[in-house]
């Protein structure tokens, strides 16, 4: 399932699951129709906590968008490593 972008005045690619717009955070990337940034979900593995945790406390990120941020991370890591 694709997700849709809530903000109909930002460009976004169809598979992105998350995206910036200035007035929101600042211009950090968030969860498409949240307000909660990727940074979270990051920092939230980096520390030790589940990916459940995460999702227990931001509830208005579902389960399938965190994963498909994660995927997009680890495809342009690929992509990236395989580029140098």
């Amino acid at each position: 399932m694709t997700p849709i972008c809530q903000n109909r005045s930002a460009p976004m690619k169809p598979s992105s699951v998350v995206h910036s717009d200035p007035d929101i955070l600042g211009g950090a990337p968030v969860f498409i129709g949240t307000r909660v940034p990727l940074q979270g979900l990051i920092d939230y593995l980096e520390g030790g906590h589940s990916l459940e945790g995460f999702l227990d406390d931001f509830p208005t990120v579902s389960r399938e968008v965190a994963v498909a941020a994660l995927e997009q991370a680890k495809a342009h890591l690929i992509a990236d490593a395989r580029a140098v």
